[in-house]
C-alpha cells in the first residue's frame, strides 16, 4: 500500500462525538478552502513524516481495550485509492471507522458505504448547494467537482450509514442567509454541525485575522437550521 500516513493522534475525545478515537490525518486536498487550517497537508505534505502503518496498528491493537475506533481525516482521504486498503487493515484490529470528507468523491464513499468499510462519515458542506457559493467558500473552479458534492449529499441521506453534514462558519463567508438556505437545501438530514471557526494557521494568510462568531450567534443559526434537521448541534470553542 502506497498510502503515506502524515498524522497520527494516538487519542481523541472530539473527533467523533462520544468516542475514544485514534486519528490518521492522510495528505493532500482537492479543495483550497481559504480558511483550512491544516494548509500545510494540503500545499505541502512531503514536509511531514510519514508514519508507519504498522506502527498505527501495532498501537490501535494494544490499546483497543480503551480506543473504540479511528476517525480518518486529511487533507482529502478519498482521493487516495489506497483508501479502502488502509480501512481494511484497521478493521482487521477491531477498530470501527469514522470517515471525514468533502464530498468531491462520490464513487469511493458509495463504495466504501456499500463494503460496510465505515461506521460514520462527517461530511463537510462548505457553503449554500450553487457553483459561486462552492467556489467562493472552497476555492474550486471545476463546476464538475461542485456536482459530485451535491451527489455524494443524495448518497448518505438516502443511504442507511450514520452520518453528519457540518459547515465552519466564517463571518466572511456565511451570513444567516447562507445558513437558512443550507438547512433548506439538507432538510431531513439527520444531524447537522454547526462548526464554530478557529483562526489557525489559515491557507489563506488575511483569514488569521477572522474573528469567530460569538455564542448568541452561533445559536441563532441553531435555532433557525435545527427546524429543518433532525439534530442540530454546535461544535467547537465559543466566545460569549
Amino acid at each position: 500500500m502506497k498510502l503515506a500516513i502524515k498524522g497520527f493522534d494516538h487519542m481523541s475525545l472530539v473527533d467523533w462525538d462520544g468516542m475514544v478515537a485514534a486519528t490518521l490525518y492522510l495528505p493532500s486536498c482537492n479543495f483550497r478552502c481559504p480558511y483550512c487550517h491544516n494548509a500545510g497537508l494540503v500545499l505541502l505534505p512531503d514536509q511531514y513524516e510519514t508514519i508507519s502503518l504498522n506502527d498505527v496498528l501495532s498501537y490501535v491493537t494494544e490499546h483497543n481495550d480503551f480506543l473504540d475506533g479511528v476517525c480518518i481525516t486529511g487533507g482529502e482521504p478519498c482521493m487516495h485509492k489506497d483508501l479502502p486498503d488502509l480501512i481494511r487493515a484497521l478493521r482487521e484490529t477491531g477498530m470501527r471507522i469514522k470517515l471525514d470528507t468533502n464530498g468531491s468523491f462520490p464513487d469511493m464513499l458509495e463504495r466504501l458505504i456499500a463494503d460496510g468499510r465505515v461506521d460514520y462519515v462527517a461530511m463537510d458542506v462548505k457553503a449554500p448547494l450553487d457553483f459561486e457559493s462552492y467556489a467562493r467558500s472552497a476555492g474550486i473552479t471545476d463546476r464538475r467537482i461542485f456536482n459530485k458534492v451535491r451527489e455524494s449529499i443524495d448518497i448518505l441521506m438516502d443511504g442507511q450509514i450514520d452520518y453528519e453534514f457540518r459547515t465552519t462558519v466564517v463571518p466572511a463567508l456565511h451570513r444567516a442567509s447562507d445558513m437558512k438556505l443550507i438547512a433548506e437545501q439538507i432538510k431531513g438530514a439527520r444531524r447537522y454541525v454547526i462548526q464554530n471557526y478557529v483562526a489557525r494557521e489559515t491557507l489563506d494568510p488575511d483569514f488569521m485575522d477572522e474573528s469567530p462568531y460569538n455564542a448568541e450567534r452561533l445559536n441563532e443559526f441553531k435555532k433557525m437550521v435545527g427546524r429543518k434537521v433532525d439534530e442540530c448541534i454546535i461544535r467547537g470553542k465559543v466566545d460569549v
